[in-house]
């Protein structure tokens, strides 16, 4: 009873208690499902089982692949992550930036509740929203009616679905997402910038020498995250706002795997589409950990 491991414990069982809920979360809903993976190599029916159900072994894999739809999808799930990578990713770090250099204190205080509370609105409300203003008769078209211009169906026109979806994304996560570069700020050393005026330097060249340079670590995990979701889209806020005429640019691989999955329910081949993109989700995570380790020194591991 005496074990260093054992008095550890004791001396931290109230921290051990908080730990066990989500513990137990990850553990119920995101590693025990696991389990249901092996449907992508079964010819899955819910009267046998997953036990029962016969091997295919890679068939729904091959008939992805083999699928005429599969370019188009693997092209708009690339397309919008690499438009918010350019676009969304930034607009976090900018912010920070911004409100760091804020002097008065309330006023800094109100812009962050402002900008936070976007990412606390349901996403069918946000969808609910976007159809609002961008209808024929919302707010967007009356101030382009008002510079005498027709009308713009946003929402019919596959050409403006991206535009809409990364624009609104980045309305409702950008606050949200500047919280960790503005903790990463407070990190930074006062005696620099203090050094840097001695020194001649203005505002933004003490941005440029200290500010980015101290976060950059921080910048370069974001970054890895996000091209490891490069594969990745939530299928909700899309399936809420795309429609036949917009499917060209709109549909992606999560909307193509709840249609097939749960509306046409194919659940072998749906779940093998989704195995596939979690693999190349991997292999980009990988790639982009090993390549910013050998850049930068900065790793997620």
């Amino acid at each position: 009873m005496n074990h260093p491991a054992i008095r550890g414990i004791k001396r931290s069982k109230y921290l051990y208690i908080i730990l066990f809920l989500p513990f137990m979360y990850y553990l119920l809903f995101h590693y025990w499902p696991m389990y249901g993976i092996i449907i992508a190599f079964k010819d899955y029916n819910i009267v046998k089982g997953i036990t029962g159900s016969p091997w295919v072994g890679f068939q729904h894999f091959e008939k992805f692949l083999k699928d005429p739809y599969f370019w188009k999808l693997i092209r708009n799930t690339l397309l919008i992550n690499v438009y918010g990578l350019f676009w969304a990713f930034p607009a976090p770090i900018i912010l920070a930036l911004m409100l760091n250099e804020l002097r008065h204190e309330r006023f800094k205080k109100i812009v962050q509740s402002v900008s936070y509370l976007p990412h606390f609105i349901s996403t069918v409300v946000v969808a609910g929203m976007i159809v609002n203003f961008l209808s024929s008769d919302g707010l967007i078209n009356q101030v382009v009616q008002w510079f005498g211009h027709e009308p713009i169906k946003f929402l019919m026109l596959p050409e403006w679905f991206r535009t809409v979806f990364i624009s609104s994304d980045i309305w409702q996560g950008v606050g949200w997402g500047s919280i960790i570069y503005l903790a990463a700020l407070t990190g930074v050393d006062v005696e620099l910038y203090d050094a840097a005026k001695i020194d001649g330097a203005n505002r933004w060249q003490q941005l440029l020498s200290i500010t980015l340079p101290s976060i950059a670590p921080t910048i370069s995990i974001m970054l890895i995250l996000n091209l490891g979701r490069l594969m990745s889209v939530g299928f909700e806020k899309i399936i809420l706002l795309y429609n036949g005429s917009t499917y060209e640019t709109a549909d992606v691989i999560s909307t193509f795997v709840y249609r097939r999955g749960l509306l046409g329910a194919d659940f072998s081949y749906a779940t093998a589409v989704e195995l596939f993109q979690a693999l190349v989700g991997l292999v980009l995570l990988y790639t982009a950990n090993k390549t910013s380790k050998k850049i930068s020194q900065t790793s997620l591991w």
